[in-house]
């Protein structure tokens, strides 16, 4: 089952997150490659915020989504570091989510080309059979 994201449903999660961090001070925005890039990006803009290429403290951290936490837990440990997914499937704990999906849904978001839907999934299943 896949469910394919809009522009227009990225840019009201922008909104969304912008909304929950307008009161609160960055020292930059710093997006998890790949899928974080695009929302680190557009945050960068709508916050009026530094895009930075590592994270550091007190940034915010952003990534597409939370499956199995292993990317985003790397930088768990950063002091005063504020973390936001796309997507979360599972229930949010140390870090904020605009959108919960099921466990089995494929989110296709709108940066990605739908042809290689099968391939990328293909891809992310095998990458994750070998950690």
């Amino acid at each position: 089952m896949e469910k394919y994201l809009s522009w227009c449903e990225f840019d009201k999660s922008v909104e969304y997150i912008a909304n929950k961090c307008k009161f609160l001070e960055f020292s930059g925005v710093y997006g998890i490659p790949r899928g974080g890039l695009c929302l680190a990006v557009a945050l960068s803009h709508k916050l009026k915020i530094n895009l930075i290429s590592e994270p550091i403290k007190n940034s915010l951290i952003v990534d597409d989504i939370y499956e199995t936490g292993i990317t985003l837990k790397t930088f768990k440990h950063i002091e005063g570091a504020m973390f936001f997914v796309l997507f979360s499937k599972v229930s949010p704990t140390w870090w904020n989510s605009v959108h919960i999906s099921e466990k089995s849904e494929w989110i296709v978001f709108p940066w990605e080309n739908p042809l290689n839907l099968q391939s990328d999934r293909n891809d992310y299943i095998k990458k994750r059979d070998l950690s």
